[in-house]
């Protein structure tokens, strides 16, 4: 599998028969660059702008919206309910962690996630091998609670995002320095190419180069 970062809570996950998952399309209100790529699945944590823009992708990919379990093309992704803040969603509203298994490799994309998880969602989700953590705060959990996540959680790998990158980004969120103080085993890459044989034993944050949106 090969997984690409487009910018802030954007991936794209490609198997080894090039089936493709790409995560929170945004549009060009947040700073990076749209990501007008071809998918054959999208997953939406949520509607606002920097997370549900699928009008900027080309052709018609299957769309993952909400709860519950999902199978398109054979891939099944579960779908399980949270909150956009620590407040019951008062404040920001609803927002769905994707789980799904490509090339033997477990991921979680956490969306915007606003809290801890509690143990019915860490029993929804299941083993991890890959997290994709939102860290800049503000809209999020911050540094600190994604660490505190990435602790409940214990995957393998741990994929930041949602985070200030440079001056372009027009969200007040922070960069990624706070969070990686937290950690030993950071490694910063292109893009990543991993399979469940080539899983690292000890955790490891690995920091995605921003990639080309086309």
């Amino acid at each position: 599998m090969n997984i690409r970062w487009l910018g802030h809570s954007c991936f794209l996950f490609t198997n080894q028969e090039g089936l493709t998952v790409l995560t929170d399309p945004f549009d060009e209100d947040v700073g990076y660059p749209v990501p007008h790529i071809q998918t054959d699945i999208v997953t939406v944590s949520h509607h606002h702008f920097d997370h549900d823009s699928v009008h900027v992708l080309p052709g018609k990919p299957q769309i993952v919206d909400g709860e519950g379990p999902h199978n398109f093309s054979g891939l099944s992704i579960q779908g399980t309910a949270t909150f956009h803040d620590a407040a019951q969603g008062t404040k920001r509203g609803k927002n769905t962690l994707f789980s799904f298994t490509m090339d033997g490799v477990r991921i979680v994309h956490l969306g915007d996630l606003g809290h801890l998880l509690t143990p019915d969602h860490l029993a929804n989700v299941g083993n991890v091998d890959i997290a994709c953590v939102p860290i800049g705060g503000f809209y999020t959990i911050d540094a600190e609670q994604a660490y505190q996540v990435v602790q409940q959680l214990n995957p393998k790998i741990v994929l930041p995002m949602h985070y200030k990158l440079n001056k372009k980004i027009s969200l007040p969120i922070e960069g990624i320095d706070r969070f990686l103080a937290y950690f030993a085993q950071i490694k910063r890459v292109k893009t990543l190419d991993i399979f469940s044989a080539s899983l690292p034993q000890i955790q490891e944050v690995i920091v995605l180069e921003l990639s080309a949106a086309r």
